[in-house]
């Protein structure tokens, strides 16, 4: 065989050392580095037009990477590639609230194979960074606040991309919870918290998903770049959870050569994003002169040849074809029905009932589409163009305000072809409270649109919806409210309204999946995958730091007087008093209740749980049954926590579709280090011999049953 490295009877890293060994210099050079592809001139002949570009050394075999944005699909930035859209699936949160580990497997399949079908064989998707801040404008993207649900569900996404034979990307490695000055910030945590939290996500989705990449955050870690941080970057992901894969860079946040790589950093992503290109000519000459060994540039580029093989990259290189849009969308409207969140249903105002005869339907652009979420992830719709909003500040010189064409009005016309539904775009608060009052029924679209790079400057809805909401419901007592939002809000309307549906940012079928859930086509079955606090008084910090005076400069004083935020050398720390208490957890440390708690979810049905029992050992399983005591199918998600080192823990979950009147056994068992407090100076997770309480229940803060049970002493590895 000419090329043995292409036996596939040998290991990944078998194949990949063969082919290191036959590289020059330069060739390994052009490995670690790269450019996006529509700013080069011109473009490569090769590159499939997307985020990123690594050429290829058609010599050897190796084929070049063509990298593409796709947390929520595969997106086009700035219109690359004419004409080319793509399926939308509704947001990180949505699918989040699902808690389904199937049907994350399902979309990660689903955007893996619209990358195979446009010549990507790179995504660059798959984020596990927590909700500390809900204001964080990137926060819809992700998976909410707890490391076992975001880890297990950002897992199970990229094993299902990744199951299309290309490489997929984990993000952002570490402590990304803030968009504003996210390139200057200092995120300051103490190891043990970290560990617990964050890092526990990445651990998880890490062991269950296989990523063939991670890619470093832009902030600072405790005093160094996320993207030259040894501690994170070696220490953690290579040596004490002994990844295999590589570490690419975000784009622009490459910021030194020889520390970055030294660091563990294996490839700058996006150079012309950089103040200069760092992993070229710079490398070689440090290489040279023996600043950086050799032994690590064969390594990067080990690492980078390792997950292609590993992966399928080499085996099944990518080929244009059609797409089957139809088939995709069907998996879209799967999410964003199962990620749907019932928070009221007062006097059980829904299901809608088709024999209504008036409806209003006010606000939202509900008769054209369904609100997405700006930035890298923004998905262009396939065909049918949908609407686009011109947005002011930062944001508005590279994004537009984007609707996926799925209108929801037009899908409840469809649902109730008998009923009239009246439509006002709420500008008008006055002419919209009057269409109301002449109404049986009131449905506000309420919208909060956010974006990459700006986090939201309120928990409140913007433009004045919240006296809208208010001025409907006082005229019309059966006001439902549907929320299209990237983040939680606050509702001071909420005990004026009868119902409350929060939608998420639904994607591609999103008016459909709205519409089905609105009359009972689907059941409701989402529940959150973060707390709704009452107000910002209720967070861990009432102000995001930075948001309103802007980075600090060289000798300037951030004003403020607040501790948590330090000043120093011309950029600033966020300390995180918080720890690993993030979201229900920081409620229960402080005494806090919520709006809506962390788990949160109505049904259209009712379900209770019985026979609960419990063994313990190394570490905790939960046997109890889950029956629907109401009258039609419906899903239930039953939680169990446990009480460790005084707070509470989501240690695991069943989600059971069950008929009316049906009951079924479960079994949940612990990941143990749930159970475990990290030790920094074992190193590990420790065990302590006590008894541990657990409780069952629908959320965080509603238990049903409960129980002790005494563990042995264990200690885990880091």
């Amino acid at each position: 065989m000419t090329q043995p490295w292409m036996n596939t009877a040998l290991s990944a890293d078998e194949r990949a050392d063969l082919l290191v060994a036959q590289l020059t210099l330069d060739e390994m050079i052009s490995l670690v580095h790269g450019p996006m592809p529509a700013l080069c001139n011109p473009p490569p002949e090769d590159a499939a037009m997307g985020a990123g570009y690594i050429p290829g050394v058609p010599r050897l075999g190796i084929p070049p990477l063509n990298e593409t944005d796709a947390s929520l699909g595969i997106a086009n930035p700035r219109r690359v590639r004419a004409g080319d859209g793509a399926t939308g699936l509704p947001s990180g949160l949505a699918l989040a609230s699902s808690w389904d580990i199937d049907l994350a497997y399902e979309a990660g399949a689903m955007v893996g194979s619209e990358a195979r079908d446009k010549g990507f064989n790179v995504l660059l998707g798959g984020g596990a960074n927590l909700t500390r801040e809900p204001r964080c404008g990137r926060n819809f993207e992700y998976l909410g606040e707890d490391p076992l649900l975001a880890g297990k569900l950002a897992g199970a996404g990229i094993k299902g991309a990744q199951s299309n034979q290309i490489v997929c990307t984990l993000k952002h490695f570490a402590l990304n919870d803030q968009e504003t000055c996210r390139h200057v910030v200092d995120a300051r945590i103490d190891e043990a918290a970290l560990r617990e939290s964050d890092l526990l996500a990445f651990q998880i989705a890490i062991e269950d998903g296989d990523p063939g990449s991670i890619m470093c955050a832009y902030n600072k870690v405790n005093g160094e770049w996320a993207g030259e941080n040894e501690f994170l970057l070696t220490q953690v992901l290579k040596k004490d959870w002994g990844y295999r894969g590589w570490v690419m860079s975000d784009w622009g946040a490459v910021h030194s050569t020889a520390k970055a790589v030294m660091a563990g950093l294996d490839q700058e992503s996006g150079e012309q994003l950089d103040k200069q290109v760092y992993f070229g000519a710079s490398l070689k000459v440090a290489i040279e002169d023996g600043e950086v060994p050799f032994e690590r540039l064969s390594d990067m580029v080990q690492r980078i040849l390792r997950s292609l093989f590993h992966h399928g990259v080499f085996d099944a290189p990518t080929e244009r074809r059609e797409t089957d849009y139809a088939a995709n969308g069907e998996v879209a409207l799967k999410a964003a029905e199962h990620g749907i969140v019932l928070l009221k249903n007062q006097n059980s105002v829904l299901p809608l009932s088709r024999k209504v005869r008036r409806i209003a339907v006010i606000g939202g652009h509900a008769d054209q589409g369904v609100l997405s979420g700006g930035g890298s992830s923004q998905v262009i719709p396939v065909g049918v163009p949908g609407l686009e909003l011109e947005v002011g500040g930062v944001a508005g010189a590279f994004v537009k305000v984007t609707y996926h064409p799925s209108s929801p009005l037009r899908a409840m016309e469809a649902e109730a072809p008998q009923t009239q539904f009246m439509f006002n775009d709420g500008s008008d608060p006055a002419a919209a409270a009057d269409l109301a009052r002449n109404c049986d029924l009131a449905i506000v679209f309420a919208t909060q649109w956010a974006t990459e790079a700006e986090d939201l400057p309120s928990l409140n809805l913007p433009d004045d919806q919240d006296a809208l909401i208010a001025s409907i419901a006082s005229v019309n007592t059966k006001t439902i409210v549907v929320l299209e939002t990237g983040t939680p809000v606050v509702m001071p309307w909420l005990d004026q309204v009868a119902g409350v549906l929060q939608a998420w940012y639904s994607g591609t079928r999103g008016g459909e999946a709205i519409s089905r859930v609105l009359f009972g086509e689907v059941n409701p079955s989402g529940r959150l995958p973060i707390s709704f606090p009452c107000s910002v008084e209720d967070l861990v910090r009432p102000e995001i730091p930075g948001l309103i005076f802007g980075p600090p400069i060289e000798g300037q004083t951030l004003p403020t007087t607040r501790p948590d935020v330090q000043q120093h050398k011309g950029r600033f720390s966020v300390d995180h008093p918080e720890g690993a208490d993030i979201g229900y957890r920081w409620h229960d440390r402080q005494g806090s209740k919520p709006l809506f708690p962390f788990g949160f979810g109505l049904s259209y049905t009712d379900f209770a749980y019985s026979a609960l029992t419990l063994t313990g050992g190394e570490t905790i399983t939960a046997k109890f049954e889950v029956t629907n005591t109401g009258a039609r199918q419906g899903v239930e998600t039953a939680q169990v926590y446990a009480r460790v080192a005084g707070g509470s823990r989501l240690i695991g979950w069943a989600r059971v579709s069950l008929k009316a009147g049906e009951s079924r056994q479960v079994t949940v068992t612990a990941d143990p280090r749930l159970l475990a407090t990290y030790d920094v100076g074992v190193p590990g997770w420790r065990i302590d011999p006590s008894p541990m309480e657990v409780t069952l229940g629908p959320n965080a803060q509603q238990m049903s049953l409960s129980g002790s049970v005494l563990l042995t002493g264990t200690l885990i590895a880091p």
